[in-house]
């Protein structure tokens, strides 16, 4: 069977806690259909190491730094994200072992459509045996695509950002060497609470009895509630504070003392905020050198794989197809991603970065807080010759063009309504200055799409 099927077949699965068939009850997180399916395939997630990260933002960018610094040390590296923004494959990498390479690749059509027929297969056959009551969600069948894809690929360890929460999220079968928690903040409220203590509790969830946990202090709702967790599994905390850049010093590159060397943390992803990220990788890549033997993790591979990240659609900067105007993508898609969008974009116009007139192309998912985004976003667009597009994505889940310029309307706020992302871009790029997309992962997805065409008709 081939690649397109394969996709097509996927994409026609329901979501994680959507309905299992239309008219049926909504679905809940049971992480024992997820081990049975696994079990089912071997459990190819038991025969390497791994690391969970869990966290509301920052996780991924955590994830992509610590599975470079991984790859360039020489490790065989797996690391699975999500979402995807242009093709499914993405959210699947690996490397080979080459030192002093990030040689992560996206997984090849072939193996993924094998693999998806292979995990489609046993979820069939156990749904057929009342194994299951029902087949694997996207997400689930996704994450057991990772599982033997690794595994398939004997790598050293793997790299594993969790989807949604964590103490029940799919990826949590494996038992980590390492949990990682990034920043929290309220997102999916619906499904994981309405209070930070409340959402930080099922992010500390991938915490493992007499395990080690790689976190930062953040907000002291979500302290208390990960300490209190932690405390109770006699679980060794490593606080990535001393990772950081000293306070006051310059943005950009650091110098940081690493075992007795000093090493320049140089990454490619901008914005201050990523400092808490590098930071977490760092420690999580020191700690799995101390305690896994992971030896080739030196403080070199260290500085070369900050250096060597690829994490795109975070403040990455690229120019229009017609070279007129620059783009800045941000897959800000929640208030806590949007308020950091908004510091940097102060910054970015009070230094000359961002030139006028500018232009936000901006959208969201149904499901987002999508006011309260627009209520950040839109005043950094009120000047003179500014503009703020509304662009649908193509989603289930997206907001119609007619709810987010309900939203606009609510703030006072003018727009223009779009037809779809690519006339949004064609507009906004159609004279000079700067245009920011923002607001979704979709979006950006969307947009780099019309972009890496080159469309300017």
């Amino acid at each position: 069977m081939s690649y397109a099927v394969a996709v097509e077949h996927l994409y026609a699965l329901s979501g994680e806690l959507a309905p299992a068939a239309p008219g049926a009850a909504r679905r809940k997180f049971d992480l024992a259909h997820m081990r049975t399916l696994a079990a089912a395939l071997g459990n190819p997630q038991a025969k390497y190491k791994s690391v969970l990260i869990a966290g509301t933002n920052g996780k991924g960018s955590t994830a992509a730094t610590l599975a470079s610094i991984l790859s360039v040390s020489g490790l065989k590296t797996g690391l699975y994200t999500s979402p995807h923004m242009l093709r499914v494959n993405e959210r699947i990498q690996m490397s080979g072992a080459t030192p002093g390479e990030n040689s992560l690749a996206e997984i090849d059509d072939d193996t993924f459509a094998r693999l998806y027929f292979k995990v489609d297969d046993a979820a069939n056959r156990l749904v057929t045996e009342g194994k299951l009551p029902h087949l694997p969600s996207f997400f689930e069948v996704i994450t057991a695509i990772a599982f033997l894809a690794f595994s398939e690929a004997q790598v050293d360890i793997a790299v594993l950002e969790v989807g949604m929460g964590g103490r029940l999220d799919a990826t949590n079968i494996v038992e980590p060497s390492v949990s990682v928690i990034a920043d929290i903040a309220l997102d999916h409220t619906e499904w994981l609470g309405d209070t930070l203590a409340e959402i930080a509790r099922e992010k500390a969830g991938i915490l493992r009895e007499d395990g080690r946990m790689v976190t930062l202090p953040q907000h002291p709702e979500a302290n208390i509630a990960i300490g209190e967790i932690a405390m109770s599994l006699g679980v060794a905390g490593i606080n990535a504070a001393i990772y950081l850049p000293e306070r006051g010093a310059a943005s950009g590159a650091y110098p940081l003392p690493i075992q007795g060397q000093t090493i320049l943390v140089d990454s490619p992803l901008a914005g201050e905020h990523q400092n808490r990220n590098l930071a977490l990788a760092i420690a999580a890549a020191i700690e799995l050198q101390s305690n896994e033997l992971l030896a080739a993790i030196t403080p070199s591979s260290i500085e070369a794989g900050v250096r060597l990240t690829r994490w795109p659609g975070r403040l990455e900067s690229v120019a229009s197809p017609s070279g007129t105007a620059t783009i800045l993508l941000d897959v800000a898609h929640n208030p806590a991603g949007a308020w950091t969008l908004r510091s940097y974009l102060s910054r970015a116009i009070e230094d000359g970065r961002l030139n006028g007139p500018r232009t936000l192309v901006f959208s969201a998912l149904r499901d987002k807080s999508v006011r309260e985004m627009a209520q950040i976003l839109f005043p950094s667009f009120d000047e003179p010759g500014d503009r703020i597009l509304l662009a649908p994505v193509n989603s289930s889940r997206a907001s119609s063009g007619e709810e987010l310029a309900q939203v606009a309307a609510e703030l006072e706020t003018p727009v223009t309504v779009c037809a779809s992302v690519a006339e949004a871009m064609q507009i906004a790029t159609s004279q000079p200055g700067s245009v920011v997309v923002s607001g979704s992962v979709y979006l950006v997805g969307e947009a780099k799409a019309w972009i890496e065409r080159g469309t300017t008709a």
